[in-house]
């Protein structure tokens, strides 16, 4: 394997002493992890954050190897994740996607989706001006993995898009996190709780 690409950033874990296994989001390979020597190290610390696109040089001898990953910064999510309700929604949005898509399965859609969604949390003025995305990509996530339901992305006020977003959770918890849920789901009910309070 030998894959170039920009991707964003969805989760890392700790791997010994200093190297990182990242999970990635690319247009053209999906979900892909890698291993990063000295991942833990001064240097690659602000560049592993949940939410940062990067550009990734992804290398292994074979499928079934880990391959390793370099990864240079493209754009920091780091500068809002000192607010609660931007981090929250950074958080779950990119733990939604590394717990819920398969690995090496292209999603151009989600790749494209979830990078405005990003960019909406982190550039609208508000939560009122990103809510709405946030549903629409619940909405495309269970539609592409085959469990799209009648769900819409609501058109009204924060109030609304807050009672769709309610109804999307049994759909995720049981058909895209299965046995999986445990963290994931309580990021989200921490997200809606401070959804809620601006409602």
């Amino acid at each position: 394997m030998h894959l170039r690409a920009p991707a964003i950033l969805l989760a890392a874990r700790q791997h010994g002493e200093t190297a990182v296994v990242a999970r990635l989001l690319t247009e053209q390979a999906g979900v892909v992890a890698g291993y990063i020597a000295g991942g833990r190290g001064r240097q690659l610390r602000p560049v592993i954050i949940p939410g940062n696109t990067v550009a990734a040089e992804l290398r292994s001898r074979s499928d079934s190897q880990l391959p390793f990953a370099k990864l240079e910064l493209i754009e920091s999510r780091g500068p809002w994740l000192s607010e609660p309700l931007p981090a929250a929604a950074i958080g779950w949005a990119c733990a939604l996607t590394a717990t819920a898509l398969p690995e090496r399965h292209p999603y151009p859609s989600l790749w494209e989706a979830l990078g405005g969604l990003l960019d909406a949390i982190c550039h609208a003025p508000s939560a009122r001006g990103w809510a709405r995305a946030l549903a629409g990509y619940e909405i495309l996530l269970l539609r592409e993995l085959g469990y799209g339901g009648g769900a819409r992305i609501p058109e009204g006020e924060l109030p609304e898009i807050l009672d769709v977003l309610g109804k999307l959770g049994d759909p995720i918890d049981q058909y895209l996190l299965a046995d999986r849920r445990g963290d994931v789901m309580a990021a989200r009910t921490r997200l809606l709780e401070l959804l809620g309070r601006m409602a």
